[in-house]
């Protein structure tokens, strides 16, 4: 049998014999289990292609196996307390974990501690990374959704904590789960909360686009790839599906089942803790305290397979098969350095380890836009303002027009003023 595009990674907090099983997307037969300990919730990582991470439960370690050999814990992550949540950037040069209500990140190659931010109040929750690994989302207990610029968080001055890119303050009660849409920095973010509210973010501006009332707590949150649709787990067991296509311009609304896309999904019997949708957008895959992982048609809504576990499901997700996943003779290219426990700031050329503290993203230097290029740049985004398709703060927006046309105005009359000078120059008789 060739092997499958997909695959479905499911961990529950009950089994003894493994810690994580990979089942086949469309036949539900179980293909790998990786033994050692229980998954927390929200704690599954693919590192590279070539590492699975999880944070224990209960416990301040982090398991790593190599991806293809499944029997052996390849090492563990000591952290400074209890794991609440992990992610890893899709380019696998980061790894963040929320302890209590700080966010532990660390530089994968050197496993070198960079950061430690506490601007959380009371637990971090969850973590995102976006699909282009510049920023990152942490929410916690505390209501608060922070947006992350990478670059800032790993800045070389360690004396100056970094601030957050934007702070999402709209629930009144804690955030359960959140989702990071594609296009990187543009990208929009979902939040879930006990406050019974769904919420849909823009990135960028950090700016509120949708509010979703429903009538119970909501745990779970996800988009499906082209993001017509956001599905929500509900403490009842059932998952609700709202359209983001519809004709309403309403920032504020409430859940109704409609013709136009609003749909429920009911078959779990306890809350739903965690949801996936495949990369097509057909299936949705949820996982419950019920101690069963389903598979849903997202057209017909009926449930296609149940998995069934031996504990409440902590973490259920599609993901694409590694290239190596399914080689047991592979070995990861790079393996995994020791990962350390306190914040390192390089003192001088004989620091720690010898070598040179780089930071690529801080210190690649592009060459500057001349005026003109920057001149086109701000017409086209605001342009881009004039024509954004969400219905967003239109003083707020006016204002923001206004500065750039006296920013366009300006580069226009420096690089008029440089022309000028630059004539006179070349015609100045000898």
């Amino acid at each position: 049998m060739a092997a499958p595009l997909e695959v479905i990674i499911s961990s529950d907090s009950g089994s003894q014999l493994w810690n994580c099983t990979v089942f086949d997307l469309h036949s539900g037969s179980s293909l790998l289990s990786y033994r050692g300990g229980n998954s927390a919730a929200r704690s599954l990582a693919v590192l590279r292609g070539e590492f699975l991470l999880s944070a224990q439960l209960g416990k301040n370690f982090i398991n790593v196996w190599e991806i293809q050999r499944k029997d052996q814990l390849q090492q563990k992550i000591v952290c400074p307390g209890v794991v609440n949540c992990l992610a890893a950037s899709p380019d696998g040069a980061f790894l963040a974990a929320g302890v209590a209500e700080a966010v532990y990140l660390w530089e994968v190659c050197t496993g070198k501690l960079l950061a430690v931010l506490s601007r959380h109040y009371q637990d971090v929750t969850c973590l995102k990374f976006t699909d282009d690994s510049s920023h990152f989302v942490s929410a916690g207990k505390d209501n608060l959704a922070l947006v992350w610029n990478v670059c800032s968080v790993v800045q070389m001055d360690l004396s100056h904590a970094p601030e957050p890119r934007h702070v999402l303050s709209r629930h009144s009660l804690p955030i359960t789960d959140l989702h990071c849409g594609h296009m990187g920095a543009q990208a929009r973010v979902a939040t879930s909360s006990l406050d019974q509210t769904a919420k849909v973010w823009e990135l960028s501006s950090g700016e509120l686009l949708l509010s979703v009332l429903f009538d119970v707590e909501i745990m779970s949150v996800t988009f499906d790839p082209s993001e017509y649709f956001l599905f929500c787990g509900g403490c009842d067991g059932n998952i609700f599906q709202v359209s983001l296509c519809s004709q309403s311009l309403n920032r504020e609304k409430s859940f109704q089942s409609d013709s136009e896309g609003n749909q429920v999904f009911k078959g779990h019997r306890s809350l739903v803790t965690c949801l996936s949708v495949s990369m097509d957008g057909t299936l949705l895959l949820s996982g419950s305290q019920d101690e069963t992982a389903c598979l849903w048609d997202v057209q017909s809504r009926q449930s296609v397979r149940c998995l069934t576990h031996k504990g409440p499901v902590t973490n259920a997700v599609i993901m694409a098969v590694s290239a190596n996943m399914f080689l047991p003779d592979s070995r990861p290219t790079v393996p995994l350095p020791r990962f350390g426990r306190h914040l390192q700031a390089p003192e001088g050329p004989d620091a720690e380890g010898g070598g040179a503290w780089v930071r690529p993203a801080l210190n690649a230097q592009e060459e500057q836009d001349s005026f003109l290029q920057k001149a086109d740049s701000l017409y086209s985004l605001m342009l881009a303002v004039n024509d954004k398709a969400f219905c967003g703060d239109g003083e707020n927006s006016a204002l923001r027009v206004a500065e750039l046309e006296e920013e366009v105005q300006t580069l226009k009359k420096v690089n008029k003023d440089l022309f000028e000078f630059s004539s006179q120059l070349l015609t100045k008789p000898t």
